[in-house]
């Protein structure tokens, strides 16, 4: 093989997985806190310090990782070793691998795969990581951690439903299933001066992916799964050190899979509008198109923590009412719309 290709490889997944991924997932823990601070108006976050340098709170980031590795790795007795190990890492995988077909910027170097098949390649995995989770709270021998893993079965496999069926008219749209080529097609306008991205050809599609997507992730309002008020922490109750550790990393990783996900689909990926929609330019307007993606990334990172510190926990009968009495008659309804303004217009 190549030498070349190998460490080009290594290069795109030390720079988009570890620097990227991780880095903005780390970031984001503190602005959980931070966020949820301001809107409580409370001052968050600000205790750690380096040299009297506080950095608004984000020294903490260094303490809770200390933290993690300096806390006790407790297994219980009648606890599955073999699986109480694995756990963590099956659920710490998933989002990860998710960052192999996300494309950064128009160029092959700017996305580690170009595989043919993104948007399915990234169902096929995103499904693999209830199994951590479901693992998690059924070999921990804790009656709590197994009514947990059973409620995050249940749901991520009822909301995997409802947000696959939202990208159909993604697909119809924009004729592919790769995401790039996705970003590219969202390059061209409507009505000769609205961008033709996702969000404004596909609105209801867009809302209920999102609103399927943070169900799938676990985050509140719909984190019954770990309800701190009903059943301790749920599937991680018995989890301890970097094992807990790699759920709560796993979980914030997710956030910017979502987002960008969601960026790539919906706002137009590392589209700019009006500038290079085909992404042929090169140079400093490639850029100028990753610092877009990175940017909308972002933004949808700060839509889910709006969310999350905005709306009260649901009750778990009406999480799963939601998904299959509401989420899923409408996203039918709009693959059923879409086909039929699609038919409209080619005739």
């Amino acid at each position: 093989m190549d030498l070349n290709f190998i460490l080009i490889s290594v290069a795109k997944v030390v720079g988009i997985i570890f620097i990227f991924a991780f880095s903005l997932g780390a970031v984001l823990t503190w602005v959980e806190r931070k966020q949820s601070a301001i809107i409580h108006d409370r001052i968050g976050p600000n205790r750690a310090a380096i040299l009297g340098i506080r950095a608004l709170g984000l020294f903490h980031l260094i303490a809770d990782g200390i933290k993690a590795f300096t806390k006790e790795d407790f297994v219980p007795d009648r606890a599955n070793r073999f699986l109480f190990a694995l756990a963590p890492f099956l659920t710490m995988m998933p989002p990860l691998v998710v960052f192999a077909v996300i494309p950064f910027g128009p160029s092959p170097y700017l996305q580690i795969s170009g595989v043919g098949v993104g948007i399915l390649f990234i169902f096929a995995i995103t499904s693999l990581s209830v199994l951590g989770s479901a693992l998690a709270g059924w070999c921990s021998d804790n009656k709590f951690s197994l009514l947990g893993s059973l409620r995050v079965s249940a749901q991520m496999l009822s909301y995997e439903v409802t947000m696959g069926l939202n990208l159909i008219g993604i697909f119809m749209i924009y004729q592919s299933v790769e995401l790039n080529k996705i970003i590219v097609e969202q390059g061209d306008l409507l009505f000769g001066f609205l961008p033709k991205w996702g969000i404004f050809t596909q609105p209801v599609a867009f809302i209920l992916f999102l609103t399927a997507a943070i169900a799938e992730s676990k985050r509140a309002p719909f984190d019954v799964p770990e309800g701190e008020s009903e059943i301790v922490a749920g599937y991680h109750t018995e989890f301890s050190s970097m094992r807990f550790a790699l759920f709560f990393m796993a979980e914030f990783v997710g956030i910017v899979v979502i987002a960008a996900v969601a960026a790539a689909l919906f706002l137009g990926g590392w589209q700019i509008p009006f500038v290079d929609p085909k992404g042929i330019a090169g140079g400093w307007i490639m850029i100028l198109q990753v610092l877009t993606f990175v940017a909308k990334v972002v933004f949808m990172c700060w839509v889910q923590m709006m969310i999350r510190w905005s709306l009260p926990r649901f009750r778990y009968d009406q999480i799963m009412k939601l998904g299959w009495k509401y989420l899923l008659p409408l996203s039918l309804m709009n693959i059923f719309v879409t086909a039929l303004v699609l038919l409209l217009i080619k005739s």
